[in-house]
Formats: C-alpha cells, structure tokens, sequence
C-alpha cells in the first residue's frame, strides 16, 4: 500500500486493481508479517531504517483522542516507512486559529484536522493541496467511501479532504415515558406535527415534551430536510455565497414550530452545552431531544430507560430530503515534501480501511466512512446489542443528493451559527420569531460581506 504511494510519487504508473485490492486488505497482505500492515519492504526514497514523520494536529480530547491515538500507534506499528505524530490542539476552533497562524510556513503540520464549516476557509487559504491530487496520482478508488459523507468535502467535482470523523443529529426519546403516555415506543414521531403532539402528551410538570440543543448545527437540518438552503447560488457551490437565505419559508416554519412549543410548555431549553441536555434527558426532565449521532450509545449506556432513535423530524409540507453530515475531516498541507504527502496520503487510506473505520466505529459512535466496516463482524454484533446505532446509519444513506443536504459553504461559518443560537435564545425570551431570524440573517450577510471583500471575492 505505502509503496504503491511512493511510485505516484515517482509518477510511476498505480495499477487500480493492485491499489483497490491494498485497500480493502489492509491486514491481510501476505509481503507482511504483522495484522494491519501495509507494502513497507519495497523500495522508496527512504533511507534504510529511517521513517518520514508527519506531523498531525486534531481537536480530539478525551476518549476520542485516546481512541485516535490508538489508530495512530496502530497505523506507525505496521509498517515501517512513516511515523505519524499525533498532536491535540484544544477545541476546533484553537485549532483552526493555531493552524492560520502557521499555515503555509516550516512550522505547518503535514496534516490538519478541521471541523466541517472550516471547509471554505481551509479551500480559500492557499495553504493546503488538495487531497483529489493524491487521488489522482495513486488511482484511489473513492466510490468504495460513503457517498454522502464524500459529498460535503467535495467541490466542483474534486475531494477536498479526507472525511474522518462524521455524525449526523438523531431524534432519542425515552421509550418508557412513550408507553406511560400511551404512544408507540417503536414508532417515534416523524412531523413537526407528530413531534408538537407527542410533547403535549409527554409534558409533565417535572418533565418537557421536546428539547434542542443551542446549538446552530440543529437549525441547518431542520433546514436540509426540507430541501432548503443556507445560503444563495446553490448553498456556495456553484459560486460563492453572497447572501444568507435561511430566513425563508422553510427556516421561519422551523422557528415558528419550537416557538409554539416553547409557548406551549412543552419545550424545554437547556442552553449550550452538550453535557447538560445530555443529562436532562438521563434524569428523566425531557422525553425527546435531537442529539449527535456520535452521542447515541453513551447516552444509551448511561439512561435508566430504554432509549429509542428515530430520524430528524421534518415539516408537514414537504417531503423529507435529509440531512447534512457534521464532525471533521482531515486535511494536508502543501508546505511539506512530495515525500512527506504521500506518506500523509498513505496515512489517510490507512484510516479509511474496514477493519479501522469498524474500530473507530464502535470506540466513538462516528460514522464508518467506509460502509464495508459495518459488515465486520465486531461491528454486527455490537449493531444487534445497540440497535439505536443503525438508525442514523439508515437516516444518512436515505438522504436525498442536493445542495441543501451537500451543506453550505461560507467562510463566516461559525459566527453564523452563534447568530442562530442568539436568535434562538432571544425568540424562547419573547421576540417574534421572524424578527428573531431576521436578526441573524442581517448579521450573517455583514459577516459575509466583509470576508468576501477581504479575500477579494
């Protein structure tokens, strides 16, 4: 496998059956003593005993990062030509400042990972090669990765960057609340109709229908599965965005719908914080709430009910289209070596191998970027114990292709989504809710305005 990146290098032709085979049998190769290895014997530009160190900065904390690192020592283990250095560098947002301040210099990690609004800045930044060229260059087959995980990351045609870690939101309820009240625990609501009447009849006076985290990322999908964009021309695909739209028919029918809760009773907020509605939810003070579907089994694991999932509830008017994927995806920069890409680039297949995507599977709810992973035996057996896990598998490979499920693409990204968390706020305060999303529509179009008058667009 590592070879076959190093003769791209030479620009030696990759035979594509060779490299199709390589990568789905990361750990079978029989030129390998070791599980998991890849084609390290042959030869490369590498000096005997000397392997290329690539440096990668992530925002992984916690269990994510130990399971990371744990694929990253997995990965250095079995071959011997590359060493990847893993590096925490704080939130998404640390990272992606730390990264903007070195990008394009010596002091550049080789790789980068990015969470999924960064994707226009990191595409208009000048600081990072394309990771379609790598395709390119080693006959990678991508139609083996999931499509609409592909589909965020990809513009005009070319993969901009390796999906990594990827969830989309979920509907959770408490089954057991659902038979107290008489509702089908094996048919959540799908509607915004069908959600507004189960949380009348879940309310209590110690416990709230419906809940949604502040949390702007929850407004894009109740925006996408309605087949509606973000931003104009195309959702900044087919040229860049000048305008925020989301304050159309399908973005106020999605406020006025929580604000009818919300004036109802029956909604509760919990505020920002994901740990916080998380354990609303556990101790029993709402019955229904979207979450990450990275977050489903913990949840599972530490409710005292059974948990049920079901699909992201979409408006009476219209069909549902789906939704958009969130989380991150991996990023090379173009400051290091030929060599040192393709020792990134070898790194990046590694990671997207069955038997790997199984393993980050199960150690953190994402998604397996490669769908084969979720034939792996130690992947069907935990799906049988937590069934909950398949249903936003089912959700995303239901989505619909287009632009409102592809996501936005604006630079201005995370102000935008604080804009949407205040407008949310300040609606559950009493502001009208067209008002309210007005509000953040204007402020989005400043921050439009100025970033594409900076970087000259």
């Amino acid at each position: 496998m590592f070879a076959g990146v190093f003769a791209a290098c030479s620009a030696e032709e990759t035979d594509s059956a060779e490299a199709g085979e390589d990568q789905n049998q990361e750990e079978n190769n029989s030129d390998n003593s070791n599980d998991d290895s890849s084609d390290a014997g042959e030869e490369t530009d590498v000096a005997p005993g000397e392997k290329i160190s690539v440096e990668f900065w992530h925002g992984m904390g916690g269990g994510l990062g130990e399971a990371l690192d744990a694929l990253v020592d997995q990965y250095n283990s079995s071959q011997d030509n590359v060493e990847i250095v893993s590096e925490y560098q704080g939130s998404y947002e640390e990272l992606l400042t730390k990264f903007r301040s070195v990008g394009g210099t010596s002091d550049s990690p080789g790789l980068v990972q990015v969470f999924e609004v960064g994707t226009k800045y990191m595409i208009d930044s000048g600081y990072i090669t394309p990771v379609q060229d790598w395709i390119d260059k080693d006959n990678y087959d991508v139609s083996q990765l999931e499509g609409n995980i592909l589909s965020y990351y990809t513009v005009d045609g070319d993969l901009y960057s390796m999906p990594f870690n990827s969830s989309t939101p979920a509907l959770l309820y408490n089954k057991d609340a659902f038979e107290e009240v008489g509702l089908d625990p094996e048919n959540p609501p799908t509607t915004f109709s069908e959600i507004k009447e189960a949380a009348e009849k879940l309310t209590t006076d110690d416990r709230y229908g419906f809940s949604i985290l502040g949390h702007g990322w929850f407004f894009e999908q109740l925006l996408s599965t309605q087949g509606a964009d973000y931003v104009n021309n195309d959702n900044g695909r087919s040229d860049v965005a000048t305008e925020a739209i989301f304050n159309g028919e399908e973005g106020l029918r999605a406020f006025q719908w929580i604000n009818e809760m919300n004036e109802a009773g029956t909604f509760g907020y919990f505020g920002t914080n994901w740990d916080d509605i998380r354990a609303a939810f556990q101790a029993g003070q709402v019955a229904m709430y979207l979450d990450s579907s990275a977050g489903t089994r913990g949840t599972v694991d530490n409710a005292t009910f059974e948990v049920g999932s079901g699909f992201v509830p979409y408006a009476d008017e219209v069909e549902r289209n789906g939704v958009i994927i969130g989380g991150g995806s991996i990023w090379m920069a173009n400051g290091i070596s030929e060599e040192e890409q393709a020792a990134a680039f070898d790194f990046m297949k590694y990671l997207q191998t069955p038997k790997v995507q199984a393993e980050w599977h199960l150690a953190t709810g994402y998604f397996a970027i490669n769908p084969a992973a979720y034939d792996e035996s130690i992947v069907s057996e935990v799906h049988e114990e937590y069934p909950q896990l398949l249903v936003p598998i089912e959700q995303l490979q239901a989505t619909l292709p287009g632009t409102a499920t592809q996501g936005a693409l604006i630079s201005v990204f995370p102000e935008s989504r604080q804009l949407v968390v205040t407008a949310l706020e300040n609606m559950l305060q009493g502001m009208d809710p067209k008002e309210a999303l007005d509000q953040a529509v204007e402020g989005t179009n400043r921050a439009i305005e100025i970033a594409n008058r900076t970087s000259g667009n």
